[in-house]
């Protein structure tokens, strides 16, 4: 799986569901869903994030340089 190179505090323009986002520093991946809903203040965005086992073995296998 290829991963984008984001800066820290970068803007990034994900994909409703089924957004994956690594973490540059350990390596691990998160699936994270988002949404916007209306309430009595406004819109709001909110997301879900759960970890995704297979993705983090995967990118932290790439990165020590195993397989």
């Amino acid at each position: 799986m290829r991963y984008d190179n984001v800066q820290a505090g970068e803007w990034v323009q994900p994909v409703r569901r089924k957004y994956r986002l690594r973490c540059c520093d350990c390596g691990l991946v998160h699936n994270v869903d988002f949404r916007v809903i209306k309430n009595g203040r406004g819109m709001f965005v909110q997301f879900r994030m759960f970890r995704n086992a297979r993705a983090t073995a995967g990118s932290r296998k790439g990165r020590l340089g195993g397989g």
